[in-house]
């Protein structure tokens, strides 16, 4: 047991022994440098038997690296590749190197990792170790983040190690919300007993009061004092750290490797120099560069006495602080003289990137010939891991450029893929520098786009969709397809940005250039929503539905960019097949190219129109994966779905709790349309529950912020409430809003809301006459929801005009389908119906799904199909060996022992 490390050690054992029972599990151990991380990730190791261990550290010199760490833990196990699916094999083929191709989405590349490992874990339990995880560069630390947070039923433990404070540390970040184990400072009579183990000499008692008072009770501070005295005796101590109270303990442990390795013979300094800049541990190339730089492999020896390096079969340094000391400390000249032999060394035919960052290093001033090797690394860097490892050898490539142009342009390329890649803070430092330009005309509107595209991402504000016109306007004559492209940006912030921003976009956009012959689908979409918002619903209709066709003809590049608004499009028209169609086509397209950054929102869209279509329990699965995809990848949670489940589900105090929080958030980022979806949900709750004059308020609310979609959509809504709670112009001022769009669109969705909306506001015959209408045109639609609240509001009616048998007939079909679709608020206001006119509601029958989990319930409906674990797995983003597990329980639950019994289970 480590001392003071009790606590830690039993958390560590415990991880093992679930893993052991198949239990899997991750751990992140953090604090200051010294404190003991890697001691205690070594009792793990000395504790795990029976476990294969898989040790990997992070290193500061390889963060421009993609895939770098991931690499370490991954190569003994690339044997199994071909276990895993087509797409995640294809996709960690290239991250690591083994393959060709396009730059893999992070998260596919976490699943295949995620397969990787469980599969490795079949054999015999494994225990991957990572150290240094501050260090590990962003694409690696993301993969295996990924996968701690997803490694469930398989028998694996992840631990990871990671400094405190250290800077630039993503690891902390990407390792946000799993388990951690802080380790604190050691206790005073903890220190004493290190101490005295580690010098078991008497130590003169003010000696030993000031090497505790020096260590504060810091593992590593302890033992390098200790060494010092035993080296140097009292006298040094004073002339080392007792001069330095001001220092922290990790700068001071670093400063005693530093006076360590400056005792040094000059070779010794020079070879560890060679050693600390290679992060790769090569032995082989740590020769050769020794040899360019003139040392015999015996100036080893003494950095090796010196207890700061091992050199064997790779090289190792005895703590990363050490290598850290021995780099700060080199002169700068020594530092690009031994880069310059690393590169001379590197083979630049099996690892020509880390060989042309070498180079780069080794430059002092300017040179375009390492700037331009530096680009050419950049694209082969994007291939393996995206566009956020290509932007920092396009940041370099800059600053070695001596043509001020050339420097501009490369800075201007570096910030573009660090907006893409999702970092644009960091892109608006670089877009800084290539704005000093020169830029010619074209680069400079370029960079005028971005920085609005930036401000955007970053703000949300109002002046975004502006910005982003401005852009377009200057493209427009450099290049047309691009400012096309922008116009339609700028409408994207407007929507986004909600109210009647979408109309200036309109008019801006209106003096687009011409589109290209034949027009893309963004063209199409860019010309549907400017003849929407500048000659209203009823003109722009023709536009939006070729927007619509245009999308769900032949896939062009770039689809997939644009088909949530080419989605929302069909929904503004109320085309139900087209709305359907192109969610399923969004969420598809985005698990097959991989895509997983896009999917939440394609999932959030689905899950929407299965709601309206009456498929609650598809929906709930939609945003049950949705939630745990947003999880695994520790992206922003999406709360719309859930509150949209919440609502036609009747849960008052959920839906309000997601509402004020969605409004909230919303608010803050400015994004109006986002408050715009929450109020129309809360319309949806309240008339369920029967609370009209909310739904009015909410519903009213939402007609007037203008949005593409919700303010024509809430318009049944605003009608309902509007006639429920006593408002009958308000209602009829509704139904004259909405008639006109219905006869529009032409379709059955369209034309059955709007004779609902006649019905309600209607009296005697031409009343009924509607409802039977409305009836007609909703069942030969997929919107069974509003189907089923069509024969409620119907029977409704029959009971307040005393005909309660033909009422009875009706609201038996509403309780029915409403029970069916898990609408519970509406169910129940059914229920009340029934009753008044003397029956009495059926009670719903229990069904054996009743007792799944909405996890497992998605998982059994994915067995029924007859899809395989690997498959579901693939789509949930778990391993095969946890979806075998759930199935078991499912098993368990339903009574049942086999695939086949389960499609015979109700699972609706």
């Amino acid at each position: 047991m480590l001392l003071g490390r009790s606590a830690g050690c039993a958390a560590v054992e415990k991880l093992l022994a679930a893993a052991r029972d198949g239990r899997s599990g991750a751990l992140v151990v953090h604090g200051e440098a010294g404190i003991g991380k890697t001691a205690l990730l070594d009792h793990a190791r000395d504790a795990a038997s029976g476990f294969r261990v898989q040790r990997a550290a992070g290193v500061e010199a390889e963060t421009p690296f993609a895939f770098a760490a991931l690499h370490q833990v991954c190569a003994p196990f690339l044997d199994r590749l071909a276990a895993l699916p087509a797409p995640q094999r294809a996709a960690l083929g290239v991250a690591l190197g083994q393959a060709g191709g396009e730059p893999p989405d992070r998260f596919l590349v976490g699943l295949a990792t995620l397969g990787l490992l469980a599969e490795a874990s079949a054999e015999r339990p494994l225990l991957c170790l990572v150290d240094d995880a501050q260090w590990l560069d962003p694409a690696s630390a993301q993969t295996l983040a990924f996968v701690a947070r997803r490694v469930e039923a398989e028998r694996l433990a992840v631990i990871v190690a990671r400094r405190d404070g250290a800077p630039g540390d993503g690891g902390g970040e990407a390792f946000a919300g799993l388990p951690h184990l802080p380790l604190r400072r050691l206790g005073h009579a903890d220190a004493r007993r290190l101490l005295a183990e580690v010098v078991p000499a008497p130590l003169d008692d003010q000696v030993r009061d000031r090497i505790l008072a020096e260590a504060r009770g810091n593992p590593l501070a302890l033992r390098e004092l200790a060494r010092s005295t035993r080296q140097a005796r009292t006298a040094a101590l004073a002339a080392g750290f007792g001069l330095a109270d001001a220092m922290s303990v990790p700068d001071r442990v670093e400063e005693s490797f530093r006076q360590r390795s400056e005792g040094l013979p000059a070779a010794s300094r020079l070879l560890l120099l060679a050693a600390a800049a290679d992060p790769t541990g090569d032995t082989g190339l740590l020769v050769r560069a020794a040899a360019d730089l003139g040392i015999g492999t015996d100036a080893a020896t003494p950095a090796e006495e010196a207890g700061l390096i091992e050199i064997g079969a790779e090289v190792r340094f005895t703590h990363p602080l050490a290598r850290s000391a021995v780099y700060r400390a080199a002169a700068p000249p020594d530092r690009r003289r031994v880069h310059r032999a690393l590169a001379a060394a590197t083979d630049p035919q099996a690892d020509p990137d880390r060989r042309a960052w070498h180079r780069a290093q080794g430059v002092l001033g300017t040179d375009e010939a390492a700037a331009a090797e530096l680009e050419r690394s950049a694209a082969r860097a994007r291939t393996r891991g995206g566009l956020a490892s290509a932007a920092a050898f396009l940041d370099r490539a800059a600053a070695l450029s001596p043509d001020p142009a050339e420097r501009a342009r490369r800075a201007l390329d570096a910030a573009s893929a660090l907006h893409a890649a999702g970092d644009p803070e960091a892109a608006s430092d670089l877009l800084a520098s290539a704005e000093a330009g020169p830029l010619d005309a074209r680069r400079a509107t370029q960079a005028d786009l971005l920085r609005a595209r930036v401000a955007f991402h970053v703000t949300r504000g109002d002046d975004a969709p502006a910005r982003l016109v401005r852009a377009a306007d200057r493209l427009a004559p450099l290049d047309a397809p691009l400012a096309r492209e922008a116009y339609l940006q700028a409408f994207e912030a407007a929507i986004v940005a909600g109210g009647r921003r979408a109309a200036d976009a309109a008019e801006a956009a209106s003096a687009a250039p011409a589109p290209p012959d034949p027009p893309r689908p963004l063209d199409v979409l860019l010309d549907g929503l400017v003849s929407h918002f500048r000659q209203g619903y009823e003109a722009g209709v023709p536009g939006l539905r070729r927007t619509v066709e245009a999308f769900l003809g032949s896939p062009g590049p770039g689809e997939l960019r644009w088909l949530w608004l080419a989605s929302h499009t069909a929904m503004a028209l109320w085309d139900d097949a087209a709305a359907a169609q192109l969610a399923d086509r969004h969420v598809r397209l985005a698990r097959d190219s991989g895509a997983l950054a896009t999917l939440p929102f394609a999932l959030t869209f689905h899950a929407t129109v299965m709601a309206h279509a009456g498929d609650l329990g598809r929906a709930a699965e939609l945003v049950a994966e949705t939630e745990a995809m947003t999880r695994a990848t520790g992206a922003a949670p999406l709360p719309h779905a859930r509150l949209l489940l919440a609502a036609w589900r009747g849960r008052r105090a959920e839906a309000s709790t997601l509402h004020t929080a969605a409004v909230e958030d919303a608010t803050e980022r400015g994004e109006g349309t986002a408050v715009t979806i929450a109020d129309h949900n809360l319309a949806v709750l309240h008339n369920g529950l029967g609370g009209y004059a909310a739904a009015l308020d909410a519903a009213q609310r939402v007609w007037d912020s203008g949005e593409l979609v919700h303010s024509a959509f809430v318009l049944p809504e605003l009608v309902e409430a509007a006639v429920r709670s006593g408002a009958p112009q308000r209602a009829e001022a509704a139904l004259a809003q909405l008639r006109p769009m219905a006869r529009a669109s032409g379709t059955r969705w369209a034309l059955g809301l709007e004779a609902r909306c006649r019905a309600l506001t209607g009296t005697g015959p031409a009343a009924e006459a509607a409802y039977r209408e409305a009836i007609d045109h909703l069942g030969r639609t997929r919107m069974a929801a509003h189907l089923a609240r069509t024969h409620l509001v119907y029977g409704e009616w029959l009971r307040r005009e005393g005909r309660r048998r033909d009422a009875r007939d009706q609201l038996r079909i509403a309780h029915e389908r409403l029970t069916a679709t898990g609408a519970d608020g509406f169910t129940a206001r059914a229920a009340r119906e029934l009753r008044a006119t003397g029956d009495q509601p059926r009670r719903r029958s229990d069904r054996a799904a009743a007792t799944l989990t909405e996890h497992e319930l998605h998982i059994a409906r994915l067995v029924a199909t007859g899809a395989t674990a690997k498959e579901i797995g693939a789509q949930l983003f778990l391993s095969p060996r946890t979806i075998e597990t759930h199935l078991r329980n499912i098993y368990r639950k339903l009574g049942i022992s086999s695939r086949r019994e389960l499609r015979a289970v109700q699972l609706s």
